[in-house]
């Protein structure tokens, strides 16, 4: 059995998190031959499309791929876009969301947490986290 990825449960959580917010979803994606999306609106690879409920008809967020209609300039576009390409999901208003980086595209964050305790995994000639925790990719 082959494993289910987790990527596109995590970008319907987001796009559900942004609608129950009141928040606008983006989605970042990297363009491919298996995307559809008006090539006049893409720079550099790449496109940020607007999925919120006002601005597309017809969304489906399925596990292959993305689909809906949206408008470019006044002209309707059918938009399909690989789960493969979205490289992010995050709200216009305040950039929270998820970044996908990596071949397998998955989520890969750890928090660096202020140990005070002093029994850690850290070394012993790392100096002691100062301030907030602070996410960083982990590859």
């Amino acid at each position: 059995m082959s494993e289910i990825s987790t990527k596109p449960y995590l970008i319907r959580a987001i796009y559900d998190w942004c609608a129950d917010s009141g928040l606008t979803p983006y989605l970042a994606v990297q363009v491919d031959e298996y995307t559809q999306v008006p090539m006049g609106y893409v720079k550099d690879g790449k496109i940020v499309l607007n999925i919120s409920v006002d601005a597309v008809r017809n969304l489906h967020m399925g596990n292959e791929d993305i689909t809906c209609s949206g408008r470019f300039g006044g002209v309707s576009h059918q938009i399909v876009v690989p789960i493969a390409s979205v490289m992010g999901i995050f709200a216009k208003e305040n950039g929270q969301g998820l970044v996908f980086q990596g071949q397998d595209s998955s989520p890969i964050l750890s928090v660096a947490v202020d140990n005070k305790s002093g029994g850690g995994d850290e070394p012993p000639d790392s100096p002691a986290p100062q301030g907030k925790p602070k996410l960083r990719v982990v590859k």
